[in-house]
């Protein structure tokens, strides 16, 4: 079956020319110019990857994706966001509302498939990882799920598709530090370009998922040399 790819762009021009470039790497396209119309897609057939536009009427982008972020149903759906806002602060924001990439218009076609492979290419990836528990954290790969243990019950944790990487990449390899690029590389990709503060704000959007279950402190900043994931304090 094709993957299907939402577009959600306010300028026809722009989801044409997207549209026909996906069509032409043999993807489903579909179209939304708004909040309503992308929601009503979504109600339709749940997408496997969503390109967002940042400006949008009404509801922007950036709203979107938290409010998608906090769906059940849409919280593990790949976001690349698209957009003219090509400062650091704004790439950041886009990041801390929980997109997965975030491509600077104008774009060609080639970056704009090279980014939508990789970062379905991670997602794949992910759901073909096995089980892993670390403390109080168990990781259900198949479910692609995971659970924090509090009483002897365990409690779903609602986590963002790069949190989920991040968190299983540590939990299979605790104890030890990683710099920033060392993450890039093993989580992200090396093939994939990433500023290295983009690590800074998942590993804070980490910390404050777990946060509400009180194992924030298993996500560990060493001054100088990275992170490192310990169920020690």
């Amino acid at each position: 079956m094709q993957k299907r790819i939402l577009i959600v762009d306010d300028e026809p021009a722009i989801r044409d020319m997207v549209a026909f470039a996906l069509r032409k790497a043999e993807y489903e396209a579909v179209h939304a110019g708004d909040a309503r119309e992308a929601q009503n897609a979504i109600a339709d057939r749940l997408p496997d990857l969503i390109l967002l536009d940042w400006m949008l009427p009404g509801t922007s982008g950036l709203e979107l994706a938290r409010r998608w972020r906090k769906d059940s149903m849409t919280r593990d759906v790949p976001i690349i966001m698209l957009t003219a806002r090509g400062e650091e602060n704004d790439r950041v924001s886009g990041l801390e509302a929980g997109v997965d990439d975030y491509v600077v218009k104008p774009f060609s076609s080639r970056e704009l498939l090279a980014r939508i492979r990789a970062v379905m290419r991670r997602s794949r990836e992910d759901d073909e990882e096995g089980n892993v528990g670390l403390g109080a954290l168990r990781i259900d790969g198949a479910a692609h799920r995971v659970f924090a243990q509090a009483n002897g019950d365990d409690t779903p944790v609602a986590i963002g598709p790069t949190e989920y990487r991040l968190l299983h990449f540590f939990m299979t390899h605790p104890e030890r530090v990683y710099t920033r690029s060392q993450l890039l590389d093993h989580v992200w990709g090396g093939s994939v370009y990433v500023e290295e503060r983009t690590v800074d704000v998942h590993i804070r959007r980490l910390r404050k998922t777990l946060e509400p279950h009180a194992l924030d402190h298993m996500v560990q900043t060493v001054r100088g040399a990275g992170y490192r994931f310990s169920i020690s304090a």
